[in-house]
């Protein structure tokens, strides 16, 4: 039986290039501060599902927990980046969400299974990423990494069980296969920017 982390790593094409790895190490700020955003940004898309789809009680109540989750680790990362002096800034966001989202479909009920895929990839990216991160942290960043891959993987689930049902018995198999290819290009390709979604940057 596999591991909830070893079924992100096959629902996912690829695996964070090493190189992006040395990136993150290298700016360990610069990872904290885009890691608090991303935290703010899903907690702001499980709340915009909630407004928009008001029918559904099980989106409702799943989102609302998600919400509420990645905002306490939200506050988290800044409390972790209190204690290291990092000053929090805005920063642009890197083209891997918006790059998602291009694809998606803008009628519904595509619209809402292709953003519940989308934010499938993006959970089990994030997990995958603290998985690969963790070891080569600090104590403290170790384990705070590592306490983030159940929850993270979890929400996976819940994106991926929730596009399930609003399919409502259509296979999702040419979606998945659709967006994976697309995660795998804008994960592997070079990137500008150093973020916690970006690919290697040179």
């Amino acid at each position: 039986m596999k591991t909830p982390l070893e079924e992100i790593q096959d629902f996912l094409l690829c695996q964070t290039p090493d190189k992006w790895l040395e990136n993150a190490l290298d700016s360990p700020a610069l990872m904290l501060i885009d890691h608090a955003n991303c935290e703010k940004k899903a907690a702001s898309t499980a709340l915009n599902l909630i407004y928009r789809y008001v029918d559904d009680f099980e989106l409702m109540n799943k989102m609302s927990k998600l919400a509420r989750e990645e905002m306490r680790h939200f506050e988290q990362v800044i409390a972790i980046m209190k204690r290291r002096s990092i000053a929090y800034q805005h920063l642009s966001a890197s083209r891997y969400a918006s790059g998602l989202r291009a694809m998606a479909r803008t009628d519904d009920p595509g619209r809402l299974i292709d953003v519940l895929i989308i934010g499938a990839f993006i959970e089990a990216r994030s997990c995958e990423r603290f998985a690969r991160l963790a070891p080569c942290l600090d104590s403290e960043l170790e384990q705070f990494y590592t306490s983030l891959l159940k929850s993270e993987g979890r929400h996976y689930q819940d994106y991926l069980g929730l596009a399930i049902k609003a399919a409502k018995g259509e296979s999702l198999d040419e979606r998945i296969r659709m967006f994976a290819q697309v995660e795998r290009q804008l994960i592997e390709a070079p990137d500008t920017e150093f973020r916690f979604h970006s690919g290697p940057t040179y």
